[in-house]
């Protein structure tokens, strides 16, 4: 005679998930029981649906005592428990059936795959739960969250056996931002979890979950300190050890203690030497530390491990993407561009979702100095034929002001679908941008007053006219806005087309806020980048000094940018005399070492190297400069004195030093 499931879940408003979940086992299991602790939605009506054994059950803060309600009415001979946030696999439906056949086991751990983060942008993290065992009227649950039963089994039957059941998988949703904001789960976790302590303080399995949820909830040195204290005289074999050594690494890692963090995860990998998530962290620690050949050996051990164990619960990504991009990061501070973009392409490769590192290709590749070699590079290695993708490189390119490149992006949108109004607004940006001011206005003019965009189109027709010197056109859109009832930030930056346009100084007196500045500083970088030097620089003089103490060195990278050094200058001079920093000594001897400036370029990279000594791009720079420095010295000898012998030594030692190796 067949072996048979019984289905058994709690439930409370769960209409968004419950479907899903009764269909993922519909046709395998032969009975399901639902406990409902008080559903307000359509919950009980969906579980009808599908034929489940309705049973209501007063919420009395004790997630055992619910769960042990649906075991009393189970008839079947195994018991599957799953949440409503929770489905089971589609291939491991006929697994299922196998895995109760076998009479030698009493329960199996399955594997579970969280999917965490925001809908659109999901991670993956599994995990062994105790989640399918024999229904026996002694095995009841314990605890009144993160409730267990596998220990109860062994404590009536000593003689228990249990398995892991491979390839058998259940997928959880319920970790998902959006899951979690709607059910308050860390609040409620932690609530109960309390009042479960306060019964059993010395409960290792409790304090572990405790510390997990104080985590969660960026408690971080209280999570340290339960966390720790969990793990004392507990046995190393115990299945959720190795991530109670993760997040004690985790927990001290965000509380700031380093060192103990790295202490910590070399503790656990000697008892588990092959976790790639504590090589991950450990590089991730060193690299805050700039300790950056010991990083990159974390970071290559991680991406060098074998797949991971389900009870290890590794995070994604620290095999693959993620250890490559701090490959990738590391291989930047040594200013090696080439293998910097090798291993951001890796992790491209790895998750063509991962963006971070796209942004980083984008960077290094510099498109607004060089568009055409930035697009050909990265079509050769990604690949753009959806409108997703094309949307995707169009929001990038428009972040780095690249626009051009920019709208041949957004244009190939609309050949896959109806554009929204947020593209249609960009593309009439970088239409701007390229001087194609008609159809831009078309565009503009298309956004009615009801439109959200309506104000920002509006600034911008209003910009279109004024780069074009209409002054009758810029006042009327001026006196449009004014009438709108701008804030008082956006009202000042306003205000400086119309005193341009009709010549006038306006008097340095402008502070504005963070979002008036950073209004200001896009339209800065707009100009810079149409090479409207004169009016950026309007813009920018129009402001009090107070304004601009936080923004000189952006202001300074926006005409770097667009190959407009000498502009720069000025603004990383008053940076330094204001605030001075290894970030702006380190610009300017940039620039200055560009424009042959040796001995400034000099003195500022050993200013940079002063307030950054850790940093090895100012030693990589000085060593550079030197080698160059001492080439034009030589050609300079060798010009005056070309017969001298030394000097022909010295430029043959040269010569050969510069040749490249076998």
């Amino acid at each position: 005679m067949a072996e048979k499931i019984s289905l058994c879940m709690i439930v409370k408003n769960e209409e968004l998930s419950l479907a899903r979940c009764l269909r993922s086992v519909s046709g395998i299991i032969d009975e399901i029981i639902i406990v409902d602790t008080g559903s307000t939605d359509s919950t009980c009506d969906i579980a009808r649906q599908y034929g489940a054994v309705l049973h209501h059950f007063p919420w009395n803060g004790n997630f055992s005592e619910a769960r042990n309600a649906s075991l009393e009415l189970a008839q079947g001979d195994w018991i599957l428990f799953l949440d409503a946030d929770e489905e089971l696999s589609p291939n491991s439906r006929d697994i299922l059936l196998r895995l109760i056949e076998n009479e030698t086991v009493e329960g199996y751990f399955v594997k579970i795959i969280n999917y965490l983060g925001k809908e659109g942008w999901v991670e993956t993290v599994p995990d062994l739960v105790f989640r399918l065992f024999r229904n026996k009227k002694e095995y009841r649950f314990r605890g009144a969250i993160h409730e267990q039963i596998a220990d109860v089994i062994l404590e009536n039957n000593i003689s228990a056996r249990y398995q892991v059941a491979e390839n058998l998988v259940i997928i959880h949703h319920g970790y998902l931002d959006q899951v979690i904001q709607e059910k308050d789960k860390k609040y409620r976790n932690l609530m109960l979890i309390e009042k479960e302590l306060e019964l059993n303080p010395t409960n290792h399995l409790l304090q572990y979950h405790y510390g997990v949820e104080l985590y969660r909830a960026e408690r971080y040195a209280e999570a340290e300190a339960v966390l720790i204290k969990s793990a004392s005289d507990i046995d190393p074999n115990t299945i959720y050890f190795p991530k109670l050594i993760r997040y004690i690494v985790l927990s001290q890692h965000s509380s700031g203690h380093l060192q103990e963090a790295l202490n910590s995860a070399a503790v656990g990998l000697k008892l588990f030497p092959n976790y790639a998530d504590l090589y991950f962290y450990s590089g991730l620690i060193l690299f805050d530390l700039k300790k950056y050949t010991q990083a990159r050996d974390a970071f290559l051990q991680a991406a060098s491990m074998p797949e991971q164990p389900p009870q290890y619960a590794s995070f994604g990504g620290v095999r693959g993407f993620r250890a490559y991009y701090y490959l990738g990061q590391i291989a930047e501070s040594y200013l090696d561009e080439e293998e910097a973009l090798k291993f951001y392409l890796y992790s491209l490769r790895d998750n063509p979702h991962f963006t971070h590192a796209l942004e980083q290709l984008v960077r290094i590749l510099k498109p607004t100095k060089e568009p055409l070699y930035t697009k050909e590079c990265l079509e050769k290695v990604c690949d753009f034929c959806t409108p997703a993708a094309n949307r995707l490189m169009g929001d990038i390119y428009f972040r780095h002001g690249a626009y051009g490149l920019a709208l041949q992006y957004f244009d190939q949108v609309e050949e896959g679908f109806p554009v929204s109004s947020d593209i249609k607004l960009r593309k009439a940006i970088c239409m701007i941008q390229e001087r194609r001011f008609f159809e831009a206005l078309r565009i503009l003019e298309d956004f009615s007053p009801e439109s959200p965009e309506y104000p920002l189109a509006t600034v911008n027709r209003l910009l279109c006219f004024w780069i074009q010197d209409r002054p009758q056109k810029v006042r009327s859109l001026w006196k449009e806005l004014h009438a709108l009832g701008l804030a008082q930030d956006t009202e000042n930056v306003i205000s400086l087309f119309l005193a341009f346009s009709e010549k006038t100084s306006p008097s340095p007196q402008f502070v504005l806020g963070a979002e008036g500045m950073q209004l200001l500083l896009d339209i800065v970088q707009r100009l810079v980048a149409m090479k409207e030097i004169k009016r950026a620089l309007f813009f920018l003089h129009a402001l009090n000094l107070n304004s601009l103490t936080d923004y000189y060195l952006n202001i300074a990278q926006i005409f770097m940018n667009y190959n407009e050094e000498i502009q720069a200058i000025p603004f990383l001079q008053t940076a330094i005399e204001m605030a001075p920093s290894a970030a702006a000594h380190f610009q300017l001897a940039e620039i200055c070492s560009q424009l042959n400036r040796h001995f400034e370029a000099e003195q500022h990279y050993r200013h940079a190297l002063q307030f950054d000594p850790d940093s090895p791009r100012h030693y990589i720079r000085l060593i550079n400069l030197y080698t160059e420095w001492r080439q034009v010295i030589l050609n300079e000898a060798l010009a005056k004195f070309p017969q001298n012998d030394l000097f022909k030594i010295l430029a043959k030692e040269v010569s050969s030093s510069n040749e490249p190796a076998d």
